[in-house]
């Protein structure tokens, strides 16, 4: 049990894709996000989740913030989770990742850096939702969020988490060789097609 790294499930996405919020797909006896709770308590003292829907989630018994900035993506979550920590560091994971295991979240939690940020790298792609987040980036992902408030092209990610390490370097970790992946760890939930794919998975 790791007492002094927080445990953050970002869980504000509006689903658009789902049709309905994913986190509260029943899998089985049990929801996405419970899932996910569970095994986040079972590897940090310190379990919270970030939501724009705090009434859907009371039901969990956790700790439960919203985005100070909203409609900023992931970015804010991020932002949400510091802010709201006592941590210095705070390993984040989001709802949409509900096959992640403990072994990998030891792994990363483990990992030995200097750097602001580590995260994963599989399958050709920076997943950055599971990862370790120090609280020395709460100024610069909120000045990047102030500096751009303004701007109304949408088609520009500009709130995308990569720019924080516009001014921070991180740790890019690399989890394809170790000896407990599997290409389902990195498994996104996102549509109704996805949740019947998951299911299938799991009874296998």
């Amino acid at each position: 049990m790791y007492k002094s790294i927080s445990g953050i499930i970002l869980s504000g996405g509006k689903s658009s894709r789902m049709g309905t919020d994913k986190a509260l797909l029943k899998l089985g006896d049990e929801s996405v996000i419970e899932r996910i709770t569970k095994l986040m308590k079972s590897i940090f003292d310190e379990v919270f989740i970030i939501t724009n829907n705090p009434d859907d989630y009371r039901f969990l018994n956790l700790p439960l913030y919203e985005d100070i900035f909203k409609h900023k993506g992931p970015l804010s979550g991020i932002h949400s989770g510091l802010f709201h920590s006592c941590a210095n560091n705070n390993f984040f994971i989001s709802c949409d990742l509900p096959l992640i295991s403990e072994e990998l979240i030891r792994f990363v939690v483990d990992y030995k850096s200097n750097k602001a940020a580590r995260y994963c790298f599989a399958g050709g792609r920076h997943q950055y939702l599971a990862g370790i987040y120090s609280k020395a980036l709460l100024p610069d992902i909120e000045n990047i969020i102030n500096s751009q408030q303004d701007i109304r092209d949408e088609k520009e990610n500009r709130f995308a988490i990569k720019n924080i390490f516009m001014n921070f370097e991180a740790d890019t970790i690399e989890v394809e060789a170790l000896p407990f992946y599997s290409e389902n760890l990195f498994f996104n939930l996102n549509t109704p097609e996805d949740f019947e794919k998951l299911k299938r998975i799991l009874s296998s």
